[in-house]
């Protein structure tokens, strides 16, 4: 059985950087190998592990799209191609960026084919690490139905809550069924105000644990260092880990 994770939030609440770090820890762990899959249009987890990526499956997608009466190669086998051609290979952990979302016209038929293709692909991970952006278009129309953990991340605004709030119900509107949801507030500095603690109790939203607002990452961040890198010497880290431990290879095991 393959364990998938998720991963969403509004821009700017670190969630990359921990989707980043949960890969990093289950490797640590020996929980491999590992999918990254980074589902945010604005791509950066590649960054965030080191790595480097030239292909993209919305690419696969618009190129079978706009392949129509071209019968020297089948749909079905461009895309599998394609989706090959994207994945980025690394030694405990694989990357697969999903791209920029759908333009005009129906999708139908591409996005039938690659979910396909995606779901014979993922078979062959034990782990995956999904990183979605707020609005989750890829989770909801190519990737996974089901998830075994999803984290919420938030920063410890009442504007940052109000809107890992809608994140938090999306996902039952979407109808993925999840064993298993969270809620990290990231980036805090001193406590957790009684206000944001009122929305948490009021939301009825898992609150697993609180990262501290980190200098360390912000200097890696602005180096172009990937932050996934870091050790627990990052007291961010030292927290992310010790949430993961609780909840990712607790649960995997």
């Amino acid at each position: 059985m393959t364990m998938i994770i998720g991963m969403a939030g509004k821009g700017g609440t670190g969630k990359t950087t921990l989707a980043g770090l949960a890969v990093k820890y289950l490797a640590k762990m020996g929980k491999v190998p590992i999918l990254a899959v980074d589902a945010d249009s604005n791509a950066n987890l590649a960054d965030v592990l080191g790595m480097t990526y030239d292909h993209t499956l919305s690419e696969a997608r618009e190129e079978m799209k706009s392949s129509a009466g071209n019968v020297s190669i089948t749909k079905d086998t461009l895309i599998e191609l394609r989706t090959q051609e994207a994945i980025v290979e690394g030694d405990d952990y694989d990357l697969v960026v999903m791209g920029q979302p759908e333009g005009s016209g129906c999708y139908c038929a591409a996005n039938s084919i690659l979910s396909a293709v995606l779901e014979r692909t993922l078979k062959n991970y034990p782990y995956q690490v999904i990183d979605n952006e707020a609005g989750m278009e890829h989770i909801s129309r190519l990737t996974a139905r089901y998830m075994d953990i999803f984290y919420v991340v938030s920063d410890a605004s009442r504007r940052g809550l109000t809107a890992a709030n809608r994140i938090w119900k999306l996902v039952d509107e979407l109808k993925i069924r999840i064993k298993h949801k969270y809620l990290i507030i990231n980036r805090v500095r001193g406590e957790v105000t009684d206000e944001v603690k009122g929305i948490i109790e009021r939301e009825n939203m898992d609150l697993v644990g609180v990262v501290p607002d980190d200098s360390i990452i912000y200097e890696a961040d602005q180096n172009g260092e990937p932050t996934s890198f870091l050790t627990d010497e990052s007291p961010a880290v030292k927290a992310v880990n010790e949430i993961f431990r609780k909840t990712l290879v607790e649960d995997a095991d």
